[in-house]
């Protein structure tokens, strides 16, 4: 019976990891226990348990005497003789070696339920140690259930956790799909530490850059900072700590087979990477690109620049619903205002439009204190606003955002409305030149280039035969 319970225990060890001197120790723990609900506390025993051998020993000591006083610490002659077959005489010790089977099935029982709560815990301080120390790292698992909010993926026979909010929204996921993901954070909790994983933490890209790219593992490259929107875009600023080496060139690689690696992983999300810079003016031109800025004004007490762009950079600067000027300002840390080259933004909101957002009571109440517009409340002095009933500096700030969000993304669509404008007015005016002004409507079709004399030209529709058109060496040209 003891070999088969030594055995049990040395499967835990290989199957669960545990180390097999702790295993040992709580084996000792076990059967200790087991011993004082029999005998008493003040029993005195030994519990040896060999691993390697399969052996569990349980000795138990008591002191030989003539008139026993104490049962648990004392045994007369006769009684000691009985149990050991010796001759033991007053004064020494009898040890007494206790079968399992003398303890009886109900601490038995007792015992078992007791170590496998004792390995629970072990298994758990194991997994939380495990995982503590990784955070940061990269893991692969295999998805093995989808839910709504969450994906649970299978490492090592551990259970991770994706929560919806660390997903990339694009990406669609299936069971069985192999998925990589940087740990983020360790919950203990009642069952088994949470291990919560992420693909959207920006730790995440800095991982995939280490591993793609050998001279950011090395050392030799810095990334300096990471602003990201998960699956859309991402402005990564590395610096070279070797003057022979292009930081930028390096993580591109080329051709952009390092970058596209990344960038597949990431569900084709575009990475700009540009090169880091101590000097915040330099810096915030280098994270608005494309765009070309004309000049940058710094406050550095409220961490704020005012960047002049001319008016045919504003949708460049400002990106897809506001996307390059929102990463650039998480990049280099300020606050970007953009201001268009000609005087002020022509784009304006009036407050009546932000009723739903507001409310009616706030919004007449900024009405009565001389506010007509989003460009009036962006403007207004702090103490203005906080003399409005309801307004608080954090609500002051989230309202302001909102508007500079709202005005940006009208800008943007204007500008794309007047560029399919102008797109539109040229079709129309490359339509009525190719038409003739009498005569019938047939538009002439552009000729292909010219063809050596071996094979056949294409030919235009021909025009009425009353005005035939002029031709040239290379073939017929349009009226």
């Amino acid at each position: 019976m003891n070999s088969e319970i030594v055995e049990s225990f040395s499967q835990m060890v290989r199957e669960k990891g545990i180390d097999k001197d702790i295993l040992t120790g709580i084996v000792e723990d076990v059967f200790s226990m087991m011993v004082r609900k029999k005998y008493g506390q003040d029993a005195k025993f030994d519990v040896v348990v060999n691993m390697d051998k399969g052996d569990i020993e349980i000795f138990y000591e008591r002191q030989v005497v003539e008139t026993v006083e104490d049962p648990i610490t004392q045994i007369d002659v006769q009684t000691a003789h009985e149990v050991t077959g010796e001759d033991l005489g007053v004064g020494e010790d009898c040890v007494e070696v206790i079968p399992l089977s003398a303890f009886g099935r109900r601490l038995v029982v007792s015992a078992k339920q007791n170590l496998n709560q004792r390995i629970k815990e072990i298994e758990r301080e194991n997994i939380y140690n495990e995982y503590s120390n990784t955070i940061g790292d990269i893991v692969v698992g295999e998805i093995y259930q989808i839910r709504r909010n969450e994906i649970l993926i299978n490492h090592n026979r551990n259970e991770l956790l994706l929560p919806k909010s660390e997903q990339i929204l694009k990406e669609r996921y299936k069971k069985g799909d192999t998925i990589r993901a940087v740990v983020k954070e360790v919950r203990k909790n009642v069952g088994n530490p949470v291990v919560i994983v992420s693909r959207a933490d920006p730790k995440f890209l800095l991982k995939l850059f280490e591993l793609e790219i050998p001279e950011i593992y090395d050392g030799i490259i810095e990334i300096k900072r990471i602003a990201r929107e998960p699956g859309e875009r991402a402005k990564v600023a590395v610096e070279s700590h070797d003057d022979r080496i292009d930081a930028v060139g390096a993580c591109v690689g080329m051709k952009g087979v390092r970058i596209h690696t990344i960038v597949r992983e990431l569900n084709n999300e575009n990475i700009d990477v540009i090169n880091y810079t101590d000097d915040p003016m330099i810096f915030i031109q280098r994270a608005l690109g494309p765009a070309k800025l004309k000049s940058i004004e710094l406050h550095e007490e409220t961490k704020t620049a005012n960047v002049l762009v001319a008016a045919d950079q504003v949708s460049l600067a400002i990106g897809r619903n506001g996307q390059n000027i929102r990463l650039a300002a998480k990049l280099v840390g300020y606050e970007i205002n953009l201001v268009k080259e000609g005087g002020e933004d022509e784009y304006d909101i009036e407050l009546d439009s932000f009723k739903d957002e507001l409310g009616e009571v706030l919004v007449a109440a900024m009405l009565a204190a001389g506010l007509e517009t989003a460009k009036d409340v962006i403007n207004a002095k702090l103490d203005a606003l906080l003399a409005i009933e309801g307004l608080t500096e954090e609500r002051i700030r989230e309202i302001r955002e909102m508007m500079k969000q709202d005005l940006e993304e009208a800008e943007v669509e204007d500008d794309e409305e007047e560029e399919e404008e102008e797109e539109e007015e040229e079709e129309e005016e490359k339509e009525n030149a190719a038409v003739p002004a009498e005569g019938p409507t047939d538009v002439v079709v552009d000729p292909p280039p010219a063809v050596p004399a071996e094979g056949p030209t294409e030919a235009a529709v021909e025009p009425p035969p009353a005005e035939p058109p002029e031709q040239s060496q290379d073939g017929p040209s349009k009226e």
